[in-house]
């Protein structure tokens, strides 16, 4: 064949291989339109192209999303993993007792429901401590995520029975990638982390605890004008708002609270 026809051949393969590429990355996920205007007005704060690439979440893994409340990552990763990864979503009971957990888990439900081609292969499990805890099949996972849930699970008296659960879950070599609300070191921890804040290194005491060795840490999603002294905690702050047209504007020109963002790694057999 002559070799200028195989040239072009080659050239057009390479144009049609492009925009399929960009399809299925993630910054066209990011930026897709199965997201809400809203979610993606708040990726200036969560940062979410970059601290996905920091756990160094790819396309074809495990991956375990804990307590993905309304679905904001979950509109990132369930499209992302859909055609050669998996998504397991470990969200609340829906037997719970708590209004707040059942209203929560349903509407997340019906997202879901009514996007499948979005979210037709994402498999919903629970984890409501201490006694639902499985949240993938044990050792079964690449990636475990976990975005502010922290402090919720220290007001409940059930971090460490969290981070076992997620220890578990999680292959030999695993990682675990933590972002959460950051207490300044000069502040004394709550134990049950009331104002939603936790210090770094209580976290990390936390998942090494639970046998992670901490991997790396990131400034990703850091935010040095949050002080972490508010009256509502980091409820003052936007989105919650919580003391309502008190100091508004200066919440908001705070922005969203300062965030740690930590990888832990589950040591290898």
């Amino acid at each position: 064949m002559n070799k200028k026809i195989v040239s072009f051949c080659a050239a057009l393969l390479c144009l049609s291989a492009g925009p399929l590429r960009a399809a299925n990355s993630l910054h066209s996920i990011i930026s897709g339109e199965q997201r809400s205007a809203e979610n993606q007005a708040r990726d200036r704060y969560r940062h979410p192209e970059e601290t996905l690439a920091f756990f160094d979440v790819q396309e074809d893994m495990t991956v375990v999303e804990i307590w993905p409340g309304a679905g904001w990552y979950t509109e990132i990763l369930a499209p992302y993993l859909r055609d050669k990864g998996l998504l397991y979503a470990a969200h609340f009971s829906p037997a719970s007792t708590v209004p707040y957990f059942q209203k929560s888990v349903k509407a997340f439900k019906g997202k879901i429901a009514a996007d499948p081609d979005a979210y037709g292969k994402l498999r919903l499990t629970v984890l409501q401590p201490p006694k639902q805890v499985e949240i993938a099949p044990a050792g079964s996972a690449d990636r475990v995520l976990t975005f502010r849930n922290v402090h919720n699970w220290m007001r409940t008296g059930q971090a460490e029975t969290v981070f076992k659960a997620m220890f578990k879950a999680l292959k030999p070599g695993g990682i675990l990638g933590v972002v959460e609300h950051r207490n300044p070191t000069y502040i004394k921890q709550d134990p049950q982390a009331q104002s939603g804040y936790v210090r770094e290194d209580y976290v990390i005491g936390l998942a090494e605890k639970a046998g992670f060795k901490l991997l790396d840490k990131s400034e990703i999603n850091a935010n040095p004008k949050d002080t972490g002294k508010h009256p509502k905690g980091v409820w003052s702050l936007p989105p919650s708002l919580r003391e309502g047209k008190n100091n508004r504007d200066e919440y908001l020109a705070i922005g969203e609270s300062d965030r740690m963002t930590l990888k832990f790694g589950k040591p290898e057999e």
